[in-house]
């Protein structure tokens, strides 16, 4: 009779935030699957686990979920967890759930901690909707192409970024997003957890200011309206939801209609988009 895969939640610092269930899986399963088994013994022996490890990381992804599946396949119970919270979140694990599901094998999450979910709850943005886009690319080009196209997405933005990227990846966001309430939370349940809230350009002076570079894997979460200064939201030339109608009523569709309206007030399509998204949050016509 074959097997169980478990994926399995651990902590993002706190040890005493892994679970019950998840002590108990763990001290269960034939073999424990991780990302980096030096930093998952630890968390092992903090709770005096003895099951055997092995590797499971982005370079041998593709050999160990074919021998993680012969394992399960003859009897075995797996459990695969990543560094920190939750495997398969920007992390390894995708690749061995798929290949399980695919060869008919049980599957079975076991929940616990997740950056992303903890960031977002103490965030003070809206939650209703939100839209996790993992880490942004590292490159300036290619992170302002990725943002260009989420500007579009009506919902709260969620990413994960290195510290020493966050001062580029604030400044490349307000630009191409636009001026916006953001929140960036750093070292989340751990001794020097830090939640900072501000604009994006607050933000960015407030880490580009600091005597030290910050430490500590981020989320960053952006708020999906555009804050649009006084002048900006009152002056009728700025108002680009009524140019863009009177284009749409010679004609044009939505897009010639938008790209006809950046070019008369001699702004980017991506500044007029968001200008037009914002006075429509706003009630303007």
């Amino acid at each position: 009779m074959a097997g169980t895969l478990y994926v399995v939640s651990t902590p993002i610092g706190n040890l005493e935030d892994l679970t019950y269930r998840a002590v108990r899986v763990l001290s269960e399963v034939d073999i424990v699957a991780c990302e980096d088994t030096r930093h998952s013994q630890k968390l092992l022996n903090h709770y005096g686990l003895k099951t055997k490890t092995v590797s499971y990381h982005e370079h041998n992804e593709r050999g160990r979920a074919e021998e993680l599946l012969a394992s399960i396949k003859s009897g075995l119970d797996v459990a695969i967890v990543s560094d920190a919270g939750t495997p398969g979140i920007s992390d390894p694990g995708f690749l061995v759930v798929r290949t399980a599901l695919d060869a008919g094998l049980r599957v079975v999450p076991i929940p616990g901690p997740t950056a992303l979910v903890s960031a977002l709850v103490v965030s003070g943005l809206p939650i209703d909707e939100f839209f996790f886009a993992g880490f942004l690319p590292a490159r300036s080009g290619a992170r302002r192409t990725r943002l260009a196209d989420l500007a579009v997405i009506p919902s709260t933005l969620v990413f994960y970024e290195a510290p020493h990227r966050i001062v580029a990846s604030l400044e490349d966001a307000r630009e191409i997003l636009g001026e916006r309430e953001a929140v960036v939370a750093r070292e989340l349940t751990k001794l020097h957890e830090e939640i900072l809230r501000g604009r994006l350009s607050e933000l960015a002076a407030l880490f580009y200011q600091a005597a030290h570079e910050p430490r500590g894997e981020m989320v960053v979460m952006i708020d999906r309206n555009v804050i649009l200064s006084a002048d900006e939201d009152t002056k009728s030339e700025y108002n680009v939801a009524s140019i863009v109608a009177g284009f749409e009523a010679e004609g044009f569709d939505a897009r010639s209609a938008l790209k006809k309206s950046a070019r008369q007030l001699g702004i980017s399509r991506d500044e007029a988009y968001r200008r037009l998204t914002a006075e429509r949050s706003r009630g303007k016509p």
